[in-house]
């Protein structure tokens, strides 16, 4: 998944993006209120996570901005402790979860995949395509209960088939959710990574929709 960090002390947006990397997702940052509304406009993200207290342009007036401008992404906005009443506009203004400094990354970590599963079909945090399944806490993935090794792009690339499974997703989408928006995006590297995942996982289970792009599918399932 693509989530993008909004947070202006240094120390704390590290913890966050090394935290969110490390369980397997696609990080962007934004250190101020202006550069964060203009990455939401331009570029599309899975969930935010979103600090009320920013500089040139505070994380209320992003929001609202957002939500206006009809992007719909989660997000997980972080308020001080004592400030009851930023949780109340930050829900007013478009919110779906709130959480208060300090905080625990793993209970942020879990906030986050809680968001991430309403945003999609998945009600539990493993999530299931015939015999793969994907571990959304320990960020890892089974095939018929057997582990599999994947690269950090390998395991990036399948969470966003797991995600949107039966539906077809163009190579400009997979790359965007693959890398950053300040990198050299090359879109054909997404045929190399669904190589190597054709290797690893079960006969059939990414198909090539000839000029549109891949899918996830169940290649054990009956077809109606």
């Amino acid at each position: 998944m693509r989530i993008l960090v909004v947070e202006d002390e240094p120390t704390l947006s590290a913890q966050l993006v090394q935290a969110i990397a490390d369980a397997g997702h696609t990080v962007e940052r934004a250190h101020d209120g202006r550069e964060a509304h203009y990455l939401g406009e331009v570029e599309e993200f899975d969930a935010v996570v979103l600090d009320l207290g920013l500089p040139v342009l505070d994380g209320l007036t992003v929001l609202r901005r957002w939500r206006a401008a009809g992007r719909n992404m989660p997000v997980l906005i972080l308020t001080a402790r004592s400030a009851w009443q930023e949780k109340v506009a930050g829900i007013d203004a478009g919110a779906d979860d709130y959480l208060a400094k300090p905080f625990h990354m793993e209970e942020l970590l879990a906030r986050l995949r809680a968001l991430l599963r309403r945003g999609g079909e998945h009600a539990s945090a493993e999530w299931q395509c015939g015999s793969i399944t994907l571990d959304t806490r320990q960020a890892r993935v089974l095939v018929a209960g057997q582990a599999l090794s994947l690269t950090s792009h390998e395991f990036k690339l399948l969470a966003q088939l797991m995600q949107r499974k039966g539906q077809v997703l163009s190579r400009t989408e997979l790359s965007e959710h693959l890398y950053a928006f300040d990198s050299d995006r090359d879109s054909n590297t997404i045929e190399v990574f669904v190589g190597r995942l054709r290797k690893k996982l079960p006969s059939g289970s990414i198909e090539t929709v000839r000029g549109l792009g891949y899918r996830l599918v169940d290649p054990g399932a009956v077809a109606p």
